[in-house]
């Protein structure tokens, strides 16, 4: 008898975010401020020339950008697939925590955080 895994993750597309910080430097700091919000874990912000990873449990580094980078690249293979067009921004939620992840001009994004935290007010502080 062969037993299945389950997988407990949801995939959502949500709608664009406009972006106040412009420059990796700003957008860093926004990040830092993000950072303070209750029940985020931490971030990874990366782009063709750095990375910047802020996290609460360095020890699973390469974990989270696992995950980031998983995560990007199935979201870009459905909305093709789907003909959704490109995609803003994506959740993966799990039984314990969501990720939030997006592209930012050339900045590949991605916030990990408790399930209970509010997404929508991080995508807020990242929009004009």
């Amino acid at each position: 008898m062969v037993k299945k895994k389950r997988v407990d993750e949801e995939t959502t597309l949500i709608e664009p975010a406009v972006v106040e910080a412009t420059s990796p430097n700003k957008l860093k700091a926004c990040l830092e401020e993000i950072k303070t919000y209750e029940d985020v874990t931490g971030y990874i912000l990366r782009n063709t020339t750095s990375a910047a990873i802020d996290l609460n449990d360095p020890t699973k580094i390469i974990d989270y950008a696992l995950l980031s980078s998983t995560a990007a690249e199935a979201s870009t293979q459905l909305s093709e697939l789907f003909n959704l067009g490109e995609p803003n921004n994506i959740i993966v939620e799990g039984k314990k925590a969501k990720m939030l992840s997006l592209a930012i001009n050339e900045n590949k994004i991605a916030i990990f955080m408790e399930k209970n935290a509010d997404h929508e007010k991080i995508l807020k502080r990242l929009s004009v």
